[in-house]
């Protein structure tokens, strides 16, 4: 078997099984030879090897022989790293194919990682005071090196930037440290891996390989929240890597003392290092990301013309998440180059109109509360709590007038997001702040400039 054949049969490879299982389980593959009818293929792990055996052995077979290979079985072994003064091994075949060599962004192909966005990057991410902590954060882990915070938890809202940073991170890990075993995957391939090793009594593999990595990123933590098994799996390999001093980078969207049904053991590991809120985009940020865009959009519509004031009018109205926004502006340059128009505001609105309904601004107790919190600086649990402390009490008062004020939530219905507190004790605090705002200017200052965070 030349290396040329194995290339062609890589390529026919990715058509028959898909580009993630050939990059994850099959790229890895080092060929090994061909002997009496058997083809040789060397796998970096013992779990990798089963899994190929199992459920890829068949196709690269077949696909052997589409390509006149004369082949009767496939046989997987374990590469065993040899030391730098032993004898090579006999004759092993190599492909040089462009389907097997390890892409710039790929990582150690023996990790089963996720693949990576090639549009998330540094470079791509636009800076705002919104994001600019988790942004920093993110690129004091892409240098590789040690950092004084582990893990780096990035949390927030859809569409604010998590996945995005994490990509970045990858990346640049990739690229500048390519001697790291860098795995990013969801906490629900997470789960998904840990059931498979369970049901094929790999589990020890699976151990094995999640424990030698050096950087872990898992998104959307929140999503084993609830599963028993699978958070004690997670907790014992956080702290494994934890004590190696690997770096671990979490995303989810919300707080880890926020999210239901995961485990207290596990929220306080979590808590143990650098939490990051995402805060939702400002004007100035969102006019930024659509300028940027639009900048991209030039090169693919040269002839285009877009009018003063729409993007402005766009990063006012659109403000729920960045991914509605970004579509917003995709499909208004796509309308105007189909009917061959400038993008003027009326066609702004013609083209959007849908969207525009649908993006009208609706703020949620939910939010006031947090808004308040990191207004006066208390912990969110401080401000549903029964703590009476004035320095609690105050700011409480404050988040129950903004949630009569901003929503068109009952009485009890925010009682109910405030602790569980009767509908009288709601109506109490809104009649106070109402009097106290015409004597104290600090109180009213204050809750200006939160309506005006929460309304933006």
């Amino acid at each position: 078997m030349t290396d040329e054949t194995w290339g062609q049969v890589c390529n026919q490879l990715q058509k028959a099984v898909g580009q993630n299982n050939y990059t994850t389980w099959i790229a890895p593959l080092e060929p090994a030879g061909l002997t009496d009818g058997i083809a040789s293929f060397h796998a970096p792990t013992k779990f990798m090897r089963d899994w190929v055996s199992r459920n890829f052995a068949e196709p690269i077979l077949r696909e052997l022989r589409h390509a006149g290979v004369t082949v009767e079985r496939i046989e997987i072994l374990v590469h065993k790293h040899r030391p730098a003064n032993s004898a090579p091994a006999p004759a092993p075949v190599r492909s040089n194919a462009p389907a097997m060599r390890k892409p710039a962004n790929a990582g150690d192909a023996s990790l089963p990682s996720a693949p990576l966005d090639g549009r998330f990057t540094f470079d791509s991410f636009v800076v705002g005071k919104p994001n600019e902590l988790a942004h920093a954060a993110a690129k004091r882990v892409a240098e590789g090196g040690p950092v004084s915070f582990n893990p780096l938890f990035l949390y927030g809202g859809v569409g604010l930037g998590k996945t995005h940073l994490m990509h970045a991170i990858a990346h640049d890990l990739h690229q500048q440290r390519p001697d790291l075993r860098v795995l990013y995957l969801s906490a629900e391939q997470f789960m998904y891996r840990f059931v498979q090793a369970l049901r094929d009594k790999q589990i020890m593999d699976f151990k094995e390989m999640f424990r030698s990595i050096d950087v872990l990123m898992v998104d959307d933590v929140q999503f084993i929240a609830g599963k028993e098994s699978t958070q004690e799996e997670f907790f014992h390999t956080f702290n494994a890597l934890v004590d190696q001093g690997k770096q671990i980078v979490i995303s989810a969207d919300r707080a880890p003392g926020e999210i239901k049904d995961l485990e207290e053991r596990i929220k306080s590991r979590l808590s143990c290092g650098l939490v990051v809120d995402l805060h939702p985009t400002d004007y100035e940020l969102r006019l930024g990301i659509l300028q940027t865009k639009t900048e991209n959009y030039r090169v693919e519509y040269p002839g285009l013309q877009i009018a003063p004031g729409v993007l402005e009018f766009l990063a006012h109205r659109i403000t729920s998440n960045v991914r509605i926004l970004e579509g917003a502006l995709t499909r208004l340059f796509a309308y105007a180059s189909l009917i061959g128009r400038e993008i003027s505001l009326d066609l702004a609105q013609e083209c959007l109109k849908d969207q525009l309904r649908q993006s009208e601004r609706k703020v949620t107790v939910e939010e006031i509360l947090r808004k308040v919190a990191e207004h006066y600086n208390i912990r969110l649990s401080d401000l549903v709590g029964p703590k009476r402390l004035r320095a609690i009490a105050r700011p409480r008062q404050v988040a129950m007038f903004l949630s009569k004020s901003l929503t068109t939530r009952s009485l009890p219905d925010i009682g109910r997001r405030f602790g569980g507190r009767d509908h009288t004790t709601i109506m109490h605090g809104i009649r106070k702040i109402e009097e106290l705002r015409a004597s104290d200017s600090q109180l009213a200052e204050d809750i200006d400039m939160l309506r005006r965070l929460l309304e933006s």
